[in-house]
């Protein structure tokens, strides 16, 4: 829909109405995923878009796009996490890059926990014992427990901190890996992501992805887990080698896994899908109502905010904004 003299942006991909619905009623959107050919589109009308709500992997946000674009300011990305923007390159043609923290942080890290505990005690499997009629035979077999483990947070960010908050309530010795230690952090830190698998059992990993985390949780950090290791991923699949976890799995070199990101979404290899005791989920970590509506609300806030001329509200480190 054309609105007179209003800014033009372009949705890469589909947005809850909520949000959807606020960009239309100010901006002429231009749903670039619904084109049958999005060549052609962006050669209609990419000399006057200003604007990008990004969504979802429809569109991949980069070079290509932004030489399609030449008036582009902003990219307003939906989601904590932002790897299908190439940020960097943004950065040196003066596009701004927002993302959405914080409004997601206490949703993901419920269910990181959610996903600890279920893994832990095999709960989806023990709910499918119990619907085939199974408990009628014999009661389930003893499971581990969360009881005398320790916590390697993998990305001790903002939902690594959440979750690491959560686990204090279990009594569990926590601690972490990432890029420096953080003074402010009572956690015991780890340079070496081996070392710390090494001395613990259980990694919780909460990393984004991108090339410097790309695979860190490989053979040699499950090895070093040990048999009674235990791994939750709920930040990006690519942060594990998803071969050597499922080799890993199936070899019994650790004991489980629980998993809400894959390498290659939403395609999870059948070998994964065939472990009886791994958890899988399909990427739910803030698919709540609630919880998406404040995403798409901070996107809404962040391209308003820039075309009221006060700048962006989330910029990402990529794209730093001062205000003059």
């Amino acid at each position: 829909m054309t609105r007179p003299n209003a800014t033009e942006i372009i949705m890469t991909g589909p947005l809850m109405a909520y949000a959807a619905d606020q960009l239309k009623a100010r901006f002429t959107v231009h749903e670039l995923w619904k084109a049958d050919d999005r060549a052609a589109m962006l050669t209609e009308v990419g000399a006057r878009v200003r604007g990008v709500a990004g969504g979802g992997s429809h569109v991949r946000i980069d070079g290509a796009l932004f030489d399609a674009l030449p008036k582009l300011e902003m990219v307003a990305n939906f989601g904590v996490g932002y790897d299908n923007v190439d940020a960097a390159e943004a950065g040196r043609r003066g596009i701004v890059v927002s993302n959405t923290p914080d409004v997601l942080s206490d949703e993901v890290a419920d269910l990181a926990i959610g996903l600890l505990i279920s893994t832990i005690r095999q709960l989806p499997q023990v709910d499918r014992y119990l619907r085939e009629g199974k408990w009628l035979k014999a009661a389930y077999p003893l499971t581990t427990s969360l009881r005398k483990r320790s916590i390697g947070i993998v990305g001790l960010g903002r939902i690594g901190k959440a979750v690491a908050h959560r686990l204090e309530a279990f009594g569990v010795p926590i601690a972490y890996h990432g890029r420096s230690r953080q003074a402010d952090v009572a956690y015991r830190y780890y340079p070496s992501l081996v070392e710390m698998a090494t001395d613990v059992d259980t990694l919780v990993s909460v990393a984004p992805g991108g090339a410097s985390t790309h695979h860190m949780i490989n053979a040699e950090v499950l090895k070093a887990l040990g048999p009674n290791g235990i791994v939750v991923n709920v930040g990006r699949g690519t942060v594990i080698d998803e071969q050597a976890l499922i080799k890993a799995l199936q070899d019994k070199t650790i004991l489980s896994a629980g998993l809400d990101v894959f390498e290659d979404e939403p395609r999870v290899p059948a070998e994964l899908i065939a472990i009886e005791h791994a958890v899988l989920l399909p990427h739910v970590g803030s698919a709540s109502v609630h919880t998406r509506e404040q995403m798409g609300q901070l996107l809404v806030d962040n391209l308003a905010s820039w075309f009221d001329g006060k700048g962006p509200l989330t910029p990402v480190p990529e794209t730093p904004w001062n205000k003059a």
